[in-house]
């Protein structure tokens, strides 16, 4: 099982990004697909959440801003992250879950190897 996270980069505050995360070795379909990040000194906490009912759930800190979405004909998750803060800087991890009961806890049953999103001020 391979998820390949790619879309970081160096972006000035204001601005947008788009991470993709293609899978392999799994039923796409079937998982509960999510994005976490992992700032310095922080732990990671989940950023979205979708699942395979196509429900979406948010962390509070990116409600209105950030957009996940999923193509199943192409076994890729993605986030689209507009009005980008500094503190929205961190390693983003891409994750899969076959029941999706605790992604909230940061747990999944794979992982991507994560991208990193520098915001500028």
């Amino acid at each position: 099982v391979q998820l390949q996270a790619s879309g970081g980069g160096l972006v000035q505050a204001g601005g947008s990004l788009k991470l993709s995360c293609t899978t392999s070795g799994v039923t796409f379909s079937r998982y509960h697909m999510a994005w976490f990040r992992q700032a310095p000194g922080n732990e990671r906490v989940v950023v979205a959440i979708r699942r395979p009912s196509g429900d979406t759930h948010y962390g509070d800190s990116v409600k209105g801003r950030f957009t996940i979405s999923r193509d199943n004909a192409k076994n890729t998750v993605y986030l689209q992250m507009k009005s980008l803060k500094p503190e929205d800087t961190a390693v983003y991890y891409c994750a899969a879950d076959v029941a999706g009961n605790y992604l909230y806890r940061g747990r999944a049953d794979y992982w991507g190897q994560g991208t990193l999103v520098t915001v500028s001020s």
